[in-house]
Protein backbone atom coordinates (compact mmCIF):
# COMPACT_ATOMS: atom_id res chain seq x y z
CA UNK A 1 0.00 0.00 0.00
CA UNK A 2 1.21 3.48 -0.86
CA UNK A 3 -0.18 6.32 1.25
CA UNK A 4 0.04 9.84 -0.18
CA UNK A 5 -0.98 13.33 0.83
CA UNK A 6 -2.22 15.75 -1.83
CA UNK A 7 -2.50 19.18 -0.14
CA UNK A 8 -3.93 20.87 -3.26
CA UNK A 9 -5.88 19.86 -6.35
CA UNK A 10 -2.71 20.33 -8.38
CA UNK A 11 -1.14 17.56 -6.29
CA UNK A 12 -4.06 15.22 -6.97
CA UNK A 13 -3.64 16.06 -10.67
CA UNK A 14 0.08 15.29 -10.41
CA UNK A 15 -0.57 11.92 -8.82
CA UNK A 16 -3.13 11.08 -11.52
CA UNK A 17 -0.57 12.10 -14.18
CA UNK A 18 2.11 9.83 -12.73
CA UNK A 19 -0.24 6.85 -12.68
CA UNK A 20 -1.52 7.62 -16.20
CA UNK A 21 2.08 7.77 -17.39
CA UNK A 22 2.63 4.19 -16.21
CA UNK A 23 -0.73 2.91 -17.49
CA UNK A 24 -0.79 0.19 -20.14
CA UNK A 25 -3.60 -1.16 -22.29
CA UNK A 26 -5.62 -3.62 -20.24
CA UNK A 27 -5.22 -1.79 -16.91
CA UNK A 28 -8.10 -1.44 -14.47
CA UNK A 29 -8.24 1.35 -11.89
CA UNK A 30 -10.82 1.16 -9.11
CA UNK A 31 -11.56 4.59 -7.61
CA UNK A 32 -12.89 4.40 -4.06
CA UNK A 33 -14.12 7.19 -1.82
CA UNK A 34 -17.10 8.95 -0.35
CA UNK A 35 -19.25 11.32 -2.38
CA UNK A 36 -17.19 14.42 -3.17
CA UNK A 37 -13.84 12.79 -2.37
CA UNK A 38 -12.46 13.59 -5.83
CA UNK A 39 -12.95 10.40 -7.85
CA UNK A 40 -14.26 12.18 -10.94
CA UNK A 41 -11.62 14.90 -10.69
CA UNK A 42 -8.94 12.20 -10.49
CA UNK A 43 -10.41 10.50 -13.59
CA UNK A 44 -10.49 13.85 -15.44
CA UNK A 45 -6.83 14.52 -14.67
CA UNK A 46 -5.87 10.94 -15.53
CA UNK A 47 -7.61 11.25 -18.91
CA UNK A 48 -6.05 14.65 -19.56
CA UNK A 49 -2.63 13.07 -18.92
CA UNK A 50 -3.44 10.33 -21.43
CA UNK A 51 -4.17 13.04 -23.99
CA UNK A 52 -7.97 12.84 -23.99
CA UNK A 53 -9.06 16.20 -25.38
CA UNK A 54 -12.82 15.97 -24.91
CA UNK A 55 -14.51 16.90 -21.64
CA UNK A 56 -14.50 14.02 -19.16
CA UNK A 57 -17.72 14.08 -17.20
CA UNK A 58 -19.16 11.97 -14.41
CA UNK A 59 -20.82 8.83 -15.78
CA UNK A 60 -23.21 8.65 -12.80
CA UNK A 61 -26.38 8.46 -14.89
CA UNK A 62 -25.04 6.74 -18.03
CA UNK A 63 -22.81 4.39 -15.99
CA UNK A 64 -20.12 4.34 -18.69
CA UNK A 65 -18.37 6.91 -20.91
CA UNK A 66 -15.78 6.01 -23.53
CA UNK A 67 -12.99 8.33 -24.62
CA UNK A 68 -10.60 7.89 -27.51
CA UNK A 69 -8.00 10.21 -28.94
CA UNK A 70 -5.49 9.78 -26.15
CA UNK A 71 -2.46 7.55 -25.89
CA UNK A 72 -4.77 4.72 -24.77
CA UNK A 73 -8.59 4.56 -25.09
CA UNK A 74 -10.12 5.33 -21.69
CA UNK A 75 -13.36 3.92 -20.32
CA UNK A 76 -14.82 5.70 -17.30
CA UNK A 77 -17.54 3.94 -15.33
CA UNK A 78 -19.51 4.81 -12.21
CA UNK A 79 -21.10 1.89 -10.38
CA UNK A 80 -22.85 3.97 -7.69
CA UNK A 81 -26.27 3.42 -9.29
CA UNK A 82 -25.67 -0.25 -10.06
CA UNK A 83 -28.66 -2.17 -8.74
CA UNK A 84 -27.21 -5.67 -8.94
CA UNK A 85 -23.76 -7.06 -9.53
CA UNK A 86 -25.00 -8.82 -12.70
CA UNK A 87 -25.21 -5.38 -14.32
CA UNK A 88 -21.42 -5.20 -14.17
CA UNK A 89 -21.16 -7.84 -16.88
CA UNK A 90 -23.79 -5.98 -18.93
CA UNK A 91 -21.57 -2.87 -18.99
CA UNK A 92 -18.81 -4.86 -20.74
CA UNK A 93 -15.96 -3.09 -18.94
CA UNK A 94 -13.75 -6.19 -18.98
CA UNK A 95 -14.24 -6.58 -22.74
CA UNK A 96 -13.45 -2.91 -23.39
CA UNK A 97 -10.23 -3.19 -21.42
CA UNK A 98 -9.28 -6.43 -23.19
CA UNK A 99 -9.46 -4.64 -26.54
CA UNK A 100 -6.64 -2.30 -25.58
CA UNK A 101 -8.11 0.37 -23.34
CA UNK A 102 -7.86 1.28 -19.67
CA UNK A 103 -10.80 1.54 -17.30
CA UNK A 104 -11.33 3.89 -14.38
CA UNK A 105 -14.22 2.64 -12.29
CA UNK A 106 -15.73 4.89 -9.64
CA UNK A 107 -17.43 3.03 -6.78
CA UNK A 108 -15.86 -0.19 -8.12
CA UNK A 109 -15.56 -1.45 -4.57
CA UNK A 110 -19.34 -2.05 -4.45
CA UNK A 111 -18.87 -5.19 -6.59
CA UNK A 112 -15.87 -6.47 -4.62
CA UNK A 113 -13.45 -8.71 -6.45
CA UNK A 114 -15.85 -9.09 -9.41
CA UNK A 115 -14.22 -6.01 -10.95
CA UNK A 116 -10.98 -7.95 -11.46
CA UNK A 117 -7.29 -7.17 -11.04
CA UNK A 118 -5.78 -3.72 -11.02
CA UNK A 119 -4.92 -0.70 -8.91
CA UNK A 120 -7.21 0.46 -6.15
CA UNK A 121 -7.09 4.19 -5.50
CA UNK A 122 -8.86 5.38 -2.37
CA UNK A 123 -9.41 9.12 -2.00
CA UNK A 124 -10.51 10.74 1.24
CA UNK A 125 -10.77 14.26 2.63
CA UNK A 126 -8.16 15.53 5.04
CA UNK A 127 -10.01 17.11 7.94
CA UNK A 128 -9.82 20.88 8.05
CA UNK A 129 -9.04 21.37 4.35
CA UNK A 130 -11.37 21.57 1.39
CA UNK A 131 -8.76 20.63 -1.24
CA UNK A 132 -6.41 18.32 0.65
CA UNK A 133 -6.76 14.58 0.04
CA UNK A 134 -5.29 11.40 1.42
CA UNK A 135 -4.76 8.93 -1.41
CA UNK A 136 -4.07 5.25 -0.77
CA UNK A 137 -2.96 3.03 -3.63
CA UNK A 138 -2.96 -0.73 -3.58
CA UNK A 139 -3.13 -3.49 -6.13
CA UNK A 140 -4.64 -6.90 -6.56
CA UNK A 141 -3.67 -9.54 -9.05
CA UNK A 142 -0.47 -9.52 -11.10
CA UNK A 143 -1.14 -6.52 -13.34
CA UNK A 144 1.02 -4.03 -11.39
CA UNK A 145 3.54 -6.39 -9.86
CA UNK A 146 6.35 -5.45 -12.28
CA UNK A 147 5.53 -1.71 -12.15
CA UNK A 148 4.92 -1.34 -8.40
CA UNK A 149 8.44 -0.22 -7.45
CA UNK A 150 8.54 2.31 -10.29
CA UNK A 151 5.11 3.64 -9.25
CA UNK A 152 6.19 3.96 -5.61
CA UNK A 153 9.42 5.76 -6.62
CA UNK A 154 7.52 8.11 -8.94
CA UNK A 155 5.14 9.13 -6.14
CA UNK A 156 7.64 9.75 -3.31
CA UNK A 157 7.07 13.51 -3.53
CA UNK A 158 3.61 12.97 -2.04
CA UNK A 159 4.45 10.20 0.43
CA UNK A 160 2.62 10.66 3.71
Amino acid sequence: MITLTAPHQADTAGIAAVIAGLAKPGDMFVLIGEMGAGKTYFAQQFGKSLGVSEAITSPTFNLLHNYSGGRIPMHHADLYRLERTGELADLGIAELVETGGVALVEWGDVVGDDIGDGLTITLSHVEGSEDSRRIEIGWRGKQWESRWDKLRASLTRWSA
